[in-house]
Parts: structure tokens; C-alpha cells; sequence
């Protein structure tokens, strides 16, 4: 399931090394931040089938969030591989820029800033995409992160914060005049929440303005899309968030077409069995007995999803209340379904 590397005069550009301020990523395939989703585990899941890089979940910068368990487990980055990007949100620079410096401290060797998240608590606290509505804090936000830290900083965001007000033409220059090295950019605003189609026409735009790397984001879901999406806005990497769950081998699918312009089969029932199995084994591993097997339901739903009679094996699965009696659940329906 593995990406067989080429030759790079004979790979594709998304396949190409892509440098943030000196440091290496292997490739143009980056995982997009996810709360709830991107955690350890499915970082080094992604990155083994071939993703470049993959940002944290997101941390928000408050020291008195930091001890919590929840927090504790976003920020351990145990066995990934390099370069490690933590994701934090806050809306005073002090705090993230505090934020920042524990990061760095913790092993990060990317900090990434969300100006991105549209939850309502989050915004609430006018953090996240809310932000976009103040560019005059969002510069000074970015300055005191950059200021704070010797690592790259780097920068999610969207459209802007409401459909008719979108300013990201002004937030990429300021980032980009604050020192931030690379911005990933949602094809959305707030309001649009994950709703409509995403729209790439600015994100051209600030790729023509702009020296730094411009990551795309928003609606890359199959090969295809991710190779129209990359000549359409002319951008230096693609970012592929929900459509990964459930599909961590997107990101060699989308190495394969892009270096053949065939599609690859998909995994066999088999080869899933032994993916979703390998998976719920690090979740285990990684969170213990109880958060483990609630956080790997989701997972499994994903999976499993379009599988024959996998609403009935979902609906008996959410009844497993041990990891042992989980683990055998899906063993045997994968088993049954091949």
C-alpha cells in the first residue's frame, strides 16, 4: 500500500520536496488539520501511505488547558515522522504567543496558527475564523507568534469570515509581511460553515501575490480533484481533510494518478481488514482502554461505510464497551464481508 518512489526528475510536482523556511517536506500532500480526527495515530497513518505532512489538532492557547488529558494527547507527537506541526488558536497575543514557545518546547518544528475553525465555541471566543473580522489583530497576533519562536510559523485560514466580506487577499499579506512562512487557505468563509462547494479563485489570487507557499484547501476528495484543484489555483501543496477519513491511502492514490494518470484499485476487503485493524491497534495503544475504544467508533464508521450490511454491524459495534470485544467485531465482519 506503500508509495514506490521514483526518481524525482520523473516524479509529478505535488511529489517534489516542498521547503518551509529551510526545512524539508518530502512532498506537496499535506493532512489538514482536524479536531477529533488528526491525532497521533492518524498523522503516522497518512504519512505511511504517502502524505507529506500533517498538522496537529488544533490546542488552544490557554495555560490552564494545557494539563488537561485531551490537550495532553493533542500535543504528543511520539514516533512521527519530521517535520512536527502544532496547531494553535488564541486571540491574545500574549497567550499564543506562550502557545507557541510550549509547542516548540514539546518537540513542534512548525507552528501553525488557526485564523480557520468556524465551531461557535471557538468563535465565541473570537478565535478561529472569527478573527478574520479584526486584520489589525490578526497582525498582531502573527507578529507576536513569529517573534515568539526561532521555528517557522505558519498560518489556516479561510475566504474570510462572511460571504461579501471576503479579505483574504489582505489577511495573506499581512501574514506574509509578519513573517509567517507558508499559508493554507479553505476555499470557504465562516458562514459557510463545510456548506456549497468551495471556491478557489482568490486562493489563485494570493498565490500570484504572494513569495511564500500557498496551500490549498477545501472540497480535494479524489485524485483528480486534487490535480485540477493544484492547476486551477496555481498553489504549491493541496491539503485533503475530511475526505481522508475513512481513506488514509487517498494520499497514495493521488501519488499514483498524478505520476501514471491511471486510478488505482481501491484496497480489497482484505487489505481494509488489515489497515482498520493495524488502526485500532495504535488507538489502543496510544489512548488506553475506555478513550480508546469510544475515539476508534468514529473511525470505524468511516471505513466501514457503503460496506454490504454495514448499518446492522455499526449499530451492534457502538454496543462494544471493551477494546478486546471491539477489536473482534470488526475482525469478523471484515472477515464475513470478504
Amino acid at each position: 500500500m506503500m508509495i514506490t518512489q521514483k526518481p524525482i526528475e520523473n516524479q509529478h510536482p505535488l511529489l517534489h520536496p516542498l521547503y518551509i523556511r529551510g526545512l524539508e517536506i518530502k512532498n506537496r500532500l499535506f493532512v489538514a488539520p482536524m479536531a477529533g480526527v488528526t491525532d497521533n495515530p492518524f498523522r503516522r497513518l497518512c504519512k505511511s501511505f504517502g502524505a507529506g505532512h500533517a498538522v496537529s489538532e488544533m490546542i488552544i492557547a490557554d495555560t490552564a488547558l494545557y494539563a488537561r488529558k485531551k490537550s495532553l494527547y493533542r500535543a504528543n507527537f511520539d514516533g512521527e515522522i519530521a517535520p512536527i506541526s502544532a496547531q494553535i488558536a488564541g486571540a491574545e497575543p500574549d497567550k499564543l504567543a506562550e502557545a507557541a514557545r510550549f509547542q516548540v518546547a514539546n518537540g513542534a518544528q512548525i507552528v501553525d496558527i488557526n485564523m480557520g475553525c468556524p465551531a461557535k465555541k471557538v468563535c465565541k471566543k473570537l478565535a478561529g475564523s472569527a478573527l478574520l473580522q479584526d486584520a489589525d489583530l490578526v497582525k498582531r497576533l502573527l507578529e507576536t507568534a513569529v517573534d515568539a519562536v526561532d521555528v517557522p510559523v505558519t498560518l489556516k485560514t479561510r475566504l474570510g469570515f462572511a460571504n461579501g466580506q471576503e479579505n483574504i487577499l489582505q489577511i495573506a499579506k499581512i501574514a506574509e509581511e509578519a513573517g509567517v512562512a507558508a499559508i493554507a487557505i479553505h476555499g470557504r468563509t465562516r458562514e459557510d460553515f463545510y456548506t456549497g462547494q468551495a471556491r478557489y479563485e482568490l486562493i489563485k489570487e494570493v498565490k500570484n501575490n504572494l513569495k511564500i507557499p500557498v496551500i490549498v484547501n477545501g472540497d480535494i476528495d479524489s485524485p483528480k480533484k486534487a490535480l485540477d484543484v493544484w492547476r486551477q489555483t496555481g498553489a504549491d501543496a493541496v491539503m485533503i481533510g475530511r475526505a481522508a477519513q475513512g481513506r488514509p491511502w487517498l494520499f497514495r492514490d493521488i501519488a499514483h494518478f498524478a505520476n501514471t494518470g491511471e486510478m488505482p484499485a481501491p484496497p480489497s476487503v482484505e487489505q481494509l481488514r488489515q489497515i482498520v485493524l493495524s488502526h485500532l491497534e495504535e488507538l489502543y495503544r496510544f489512548y488506553g482502554e475506555y478513550s480508546g475504544c469510544r475515539i476508534a467508533r468514529k473511525h470505524i464508521a468511516w471505513y466501514t461505510g457503503g460496506l454490504a450490511n454495514s448499518n446492522a454491524f455499526r449499530e451492534a459495534m457502538y454496543a462494544c464497551e471493551t477494546t478486546a470485544e471491539q477489536f473482534k467485531a470488526v475482525d469478523l465482519f471484515l472477515k464475513s464481508t470478504a
